[in-house]
């Protein structure tokens, strides 16, 4: 491997605060929705512009970095953008573009509450997550992911219902937890190595970990991350949380805050412990052990579920474990078809939650029992929802298929055969959940449908474009954002040990 070179630049930090630049703007204009909502199209526009310039540094093996404020003797709050950070960013900024038209049409429709204060806390979160992505040490991230769970909490509550704030009583106890779990495990870090800053290939060198120090300390990381990425028993939080208005519910899934917790799995695993201690240790063998129990056991969850939103989110809680099962095989593939799960099921995912948006605007319709018909009243939406199942559940030509090939690669070249059938009967049961829905859309005779046809163009848009995103990348997988070639180097990088 080529040793990266490092420029400073001042990019990474705009990338953060363009949208909290946003935050004063939308609030002054609360009376004048149209220039509120102009204010949040510009941010999202201009960071993922800003995030888009670093692509080609990072594919050259150049990685941008400013550093900020020395917070410690030998340890500043610093952005790096790496290539697995400007991976992470390009998808969050790129599909925050989306969801900002998608939340325009979803706010007024039915109409919401508090629009001002939904626009504004997105925006936080949003920087919150570049800051995730380009934070290059494990003080700077901690410091963005607790900003990211008080932003994200807003939005939660949006509502003001007793469920609402059961609800997002629910994730700060939680995610607030798992924060004082991950300062813990980089104390801890910080005393045994001296630095804080991820390192490809991990921090550790011989001799540092006995089997019992790398065990509790891999767990309290587990305590840490575990959470946003909803590892089992840390996901109950988020089917709970999805009383939040349905963008929010996109924002959990596919944008922001889950996505930074598998991101978070993928640094402690490849940049923090790194493959020759996760194997040394056995530590690799825990990751398994979970992420096969989440994906199964959040799959047969999910088919039980009438409500959509909840059938989705227990969806998402097995595949954010695909992702960790990608780290823990501890292979070139396995890293490769983790990190292109990330920006897959991103795309499928968010597809998916627009459209039960749209059906809740459009039919105030919740539950699947409630969707016999719709299909040939929402013909674009219910097509688009059957481009994202047929993605999640693994076949081609939609992105997943590609993302599960290659887990499923890294698990023949672990040399288990287990893991592959985990995504085998995953593959079978995301059919079983999803595609009854399909079913009952398009074959089923719907009552009380007269005189309904799509949700608004400002929702149908965004959930068109999503899809054909979805088939795009799965037929070309480094179209538009060379995810493909991303994902590979990065690989690369964790398993060459820089």
């Amino acid at each position: 491997m080529t040793t990266p070179e490092t420029y400073a630049s001042f990019i990474p930090l705009w990338a953060v605060l363009v949208s909290l630049i946003a935050v004063p703007l939308i609030l002054l204009s609360s009376k004048y929705r149209n220039l509120r909502e102009f204010w949040t199209i510009a941010a999202s526009f201009i960071k993922f512009g800003l995030v888009l310039s670093l692509l080609p540094g990072a594919l050259a093996n150049k990685t941008a970095e400013i550093s900020i404020v020395e917070i410690f003797p030998g340890i500043a709050m610093t952005l790096r953008a790496d290539p697995f950070g400007v991976f992470f960013a390009l998808i969050a900024s790129g599909l925050w573009i989306f969801t900002s038209f998608y939340s325009i049409g979803y706010v007024r429709g039915v109409p919401e509450h508090k629009q001002t204060r939904y626009f504004a806390s997105f925006a936080v979160c949003l920087s919150a997550t570049m800051g995730i992505a380009f934070s290059a040490n494990l003080l700077t991230f901690i410091i963005f992911y607790e900003i990211l769970t008080i932003a994200t909490y807003p939005l939660v509550i949006h509502k003001e219902t007793k469920e609402a704030i059961y609800g997002g009583r629910k994730y700060l106890i939680y995610t607030l937890t798992a924060g004082l779990f991950l300062i813990a495990a980089s104390a801890w870090t910080y005393q045994l190595t001296g630095t804080l800053d991820f390192r490809a290939g991990g921090l550790f060198g011989e001799g540092i970990l006995t089997p019992q120090t790398a065990v509790v300390l891999f767990f309290l990381f587990l305590g840490g991350v575990g959470v946003k990425a909803a590892i089992m028993p840390l996901h109950s939080w988020l089917p709970t949380a999805m009383v939040a208005p349905t963008p929010v519910s996109a924002l959990l899934h596919a944008v922001a805050v889950v996505k930074s917790g598998v991101f978070a799995v993928i640094r402690v695993v490849g940049f923090v412990f790194g493959p020759v201690i996760m194997r040394e240790f056995g530590l690799n063998t825990i990751l398994l052990v979970l992420a096969g129990f989440t994906i199964i056991v959040a799959s047969l969850i999910a088919i039980c579920q009438d409500n959509l939103k909840r059938r989705l989110a227990f969806s998402t809680v097995g595949h954010l474990s695909y992702i960790v099962l990608g780290a823990a095989l501890i292979t070139p593939a396995g890293f490769t078809g983790g990190m292109m799960h990330i920006a897959f099921h991103a795309t499928m995912k968010i597809t998916l939650f627009f459209v039960a948006g749209a059906i809740y605007v459009n039919l105030h319709r919740e539950n699947i029992s409630q969707l016999d018909g719709i299909g040939k009243v929402m013909p674009w939406t219910m097509g688009a929802f059957t481009v994202g199942a047929i993605g999640l559940a693994g076949i081609p030509p939609i992105n997943g298929f590609v993302s599960k090939w290659y887990l499923g690669m890294g698990s023949i070249e672990s040399g288990s055969l287990v893991p592959l059938g985990i995504l085998v009967l995953s593959g079978l049961l995301n059919a079983a959940y999803f595609f009854p829905i399909v079913h009952v859309a398009f074959f089923k005779k719907g009552k009380n449908l007269e005189g309904k046809g799509e949700a608004p163009m400002f929702m149908v848009v965004p959930i068109v474009i999503t899809a054909i995103l979805s088939l795009l990348l799965g037929i070309y997988p480094d179209l538009f954002l060379k995810f493909y070639t991303l994902a590979g180097k990065i690989a690369a990088s964790i398993m060459g040990g820089g």
